[in-house]
């Protein structure tokens, strides 16, 4: 009973594990497709920075060098163009040879030679390719070339056996590599690479896989061996079926080639063909798409002749997938169609409805409209008689008081005159009557009544009057003064009274007088002078 639970309890530890790891490599392989993804929609911007060098070492080549010099710059530009452009780098390799034969230096002879017949191999132009490694004296070349020219057998016969899937020429690659590892330092970079490489197609996986991980650790981006590296840890897992470490690694290789602009580049259509198998025919579509299209401007041809293999297969079922997407949408399309008729059908009625709703909603609104109008009009006319009724009260009150003060000043005047008539102080009593001062002095009481009691029921008037006229025509009453000969004028027509010979006859002044007053004042007015007295009779209404 023991021994079971303790099995149980590794069991279900072990399913834990699995499922974790399986969960954090779903995540590292979502965010490489997504680095991908972002990666490509800058391809350009990458080109445009290797072609910015390549422009560079260019115009270096305009200045008046030495032949050594620009053997330098062309084997620069080779490296540039080399998994770039294919005819470009070929171009200045022959270049190259040509300043070889001039300086009759047999090492950039030799090694130009070689240059020149990896580029041929690679463009698929072998006859030339073989001519030219054969015409190498091997026994003559120094160790640096030796290597090179190890390589660019191996890779001779890799190409022409991928060119015709004949078995022979990859053994003899194999013979290459090996003798290539023959003559590499042992503890060097590219001899752990090598060897990985061919760990991986001696089919030991596990031991490549090691060794190619720990060179992963050792190079960073944008490092070119970091994309084979990464490519071949790819190749790997392929072995193993597991695809979404296929895509992990063949994406992660995909995206240093992007980076450095590598046109000869293997990741892409492997990815695609992981996608493929996946059955994600547009992401499959997407890369084999953008592998051809760099084999095609590099100028591979046997990468071109892979990626054209795939590429009707791939093509074959996207377009099949887009064929069932029509049919898809041309059924959503007359769903939608049907949907939306009998929107329209529901729009109308609504539409119809909303028409006879917005006409009676219109009448109700000129309804109340016209019931707001009669309201307001109802309330300007209870304010008005309000004010008139206040008006009526105040002057009432003030006439009794007048005619009160009038009544006591006459009859202290008739009682006066009857004592002087009485003791026949008749000079005085005539002299009394001809005098005017009484009848100014009433005056000014009169005058004096009328401003106070007009001040009282318009406390505003001298304020308000004063904002229609201009700044600097504005009225200043003096000290001792309530309203000025112009003002009463004015509060006479805020009164209603507006006619200029009642206004005379009221202020015992001329007609003309009256009337130049009035002139005098509307020119000073802002604004129109032509609404100036209705203006002045709406001062100290309260506003609606």
């Amino acid at each position: 009973m023991f021994l079971r639970t303790v099995f149980l309890g590794m069991l279900l530890a072990l399913c834990q594990f699995a499922l974790a790891n399986q969960v954090g490599i779903r995540l590292a392989v979502d965010s490489v497709e997504k680095e991908l993804q972002n990666t490509l929609a800058r391809k350009l911007e990458f080109e445009r920075i290797k072609l910015r060098e390549i422009f560079q070492t260019k115009q270096r080549l305009h200045k008046n060098v030495e032949p050594e010099h620009r053997y330098k710059l062309y084997t620069k530009l080779y490296e540039e163009f080399r998994t770039y452009q294919m005819d470009s780098a070929i171009y200045y390799v022959n270049l190259n040879l040509k300043i070889a034969n001039d300086l009759q230096d047999k090492f950039k002879h030799n090694q130009s030679a070689i240059q020149l017949a990896g580029l041929y191999s690679s463009a698929g132009r072998f006859i030339e390719s073989n001519d030219i490694l054969k015409g190498i004296p091997r026994d003559g070349l120094e160790t640096e070339l030796l290597a090179d020219y190890y390589r660019t057998y191996s890779d001779f016969y890799s190409h022409y056996g991928q060119s015709t899937n004949y078995i022979e020429y990859f053994t003899r690659s194999e013979i290459y590599r090996d003798s290539l590892l023959a003559v590499i330092p042992k503890n060097s970079v590219d001899y752990r690479l090598i060897l990985a490489t061919r760990n991986v197609f001696s089919n030991n996986q596990d031991k490549a896989e090691a060794e190619l991980l720990q060179l992963l650790q050792e190079y960073k981006e944008p490092q070119h061996e970091r994309a084979v590296i990464a490519y071949l840890l790819g190749i790997v897992h392929k072995s193993r079926s597991d695809r979404e470490k296929q895509i992990y690694y063949f994406a992660m290789s995909a995206i240093t080639d992007i980076k450095n602009s590598v046109k000869d580049n293997a990741s892409l259509q492997s990815l695609a063909l992981v996608y493929f198998e996946k059955n994600d025919i547009d992401k499959a579509y997407i890369y084999i798409q953008e592998a051809l299209d760099d084999a095609l401007f590099c100028n591979v041809r046997y990468r071109t002749i892979e990626n054209s293999s795939f590429y009707p297969i791939i093509n074959s079922a996207f377009q099949e997938k887009e064929q069932a997407r029509k049919k898809q949408l041309t059924g959503f399309l007359y769903t939608i169609s049907i949907m939306s008729f009998l929107l329209l059908l529901v729009l109308i009625i609504v539409y119809l409805q909303m028409k006879h709703i917005k006409k009676a909603r219109k009448h109700v609104s000129d309804v109340n409209q016209e019931l707001q109008l009669l309201n307001a009009e109802l309330l300007k006319v209870n304010k008005d008689l309000q004010e008139t009724n206040l008006i009526k009260e105040e002057y009432m009150a003030q006439f009794f008081e007048l005619c009160s003060s009038y009544i006591d000043k006459l009859d202290h005047n008739r009682k006066s005159m009857l004592k002087k008539l009485s003791n026949k102080q008749y000079d005085e009593l005539n002299k009394e009557l001809k005098s005017q001062d009484y009848i100014k002095t009433e005056l000014d009481d009169l005058y004096h009544n009328f401003d106070v009691i007009f001040l009282s029921l318009y406390p505003t008037f001298i304020h308000e009057f004063n904002k229609l006229l201009k700044p600097e025509e504005q009225i200043a009453l003096k000290p001792d003064e309530l309203l000025n000969s112009e003002l009463r004028i004015f509060a006479l027509i805020r009164l209603g009274i507006s006619d200029s010979t009642k206004i005379a006859r009221f202020l015992r002044y001329s007609l003309r007088t009256v009337y130049n007053y009035r002139v005098k004042v509307k020119n000073k007015v802002v604004g129109s002078k032509e609404d100036f007295d209705e203006r002045i009779k709406e001062i100290g209404k309260p506003s609606i």
